[in-house]
């Protein structure tokens, strides 16, 4: 550099700054790897996602909610030990999960609720799977309710001066959530 030092400076994890004289800061990553090794900086995006009952796709959801998992506790109070109690787990539980979308004349949904509630039929359960994609459309991760089936099936709220889309939803129970 004709007799000019260089000076490298690290900025803060992976940060760098070549420093030398008569010229600008150049600022760089000091580990190319670095950025890519504390895995995903920018959180997915909550709307980017779509279901699959038993691997297929049944069409475009508006909402799921429930993918919720609870470790409740009991308290037990130890004989002579009074200045605490001690917190034993009890099974997980797990919220219905309730899926909406715009109504058509797809019934699938309805079909399979009167499969369940019809009694002389063995209730059919499926695996559902919740499935969130990244922007360019690519799954990322996923949910799958095990051995669900619907026990609850709501139709649209219509008013003749409202012009927005007829959404129906169904709540399905099941018997666990596996994230893949």
């Amino acid at each position: 550099m004709d007799g000019f030092a260089s000076i490298q400076v690290n900025i803060g994890g992976s940060l760098s700054a070549n420093l030398v004289a008569g010229s600008s800061i150049q600022l760089g990553t000091a580990h190319p790897q670095a950025a890519d090794a504390g895995g995903r900086k920018d959180p997915y995006l909550s709307f980017r996602f779509r279901v699959e009952i038993e691997g297929l796709v049944v069409g475009g959801f508006s909402d799921a909610s429930g993918l919720q998992v609870e470790l409740p506790t009991e308290d037990y109070q130890e004989g002579g030990s009074n200045h605490f109690a001690h917190k034993l787990p009890k099974a997980m539980t797990y919220p219905n999960v309730v899926l909406k979308r715009g109504l058509t004349d797809a019934d699938v949904f309805w079909k399979w609720l009167d499969s369940v509630g019809n009694r002389s039929a063995q209730i059919e359960r499926k695996t559902v799977r919740i499935i969130l994609l990244n922007s360019e459309g690519e799954e990322k991760i996923s949910w799958r309710c095990l051995q669900a089936y619907p026990v609850k099936w709501a139709g649209p709220e219509l008013k003749s001066e409202a012009s927005t889309v007829a959404i129906e939803s169904l709540d399905l129970v099941h018997c666990g959530i596996r994230r893949s």
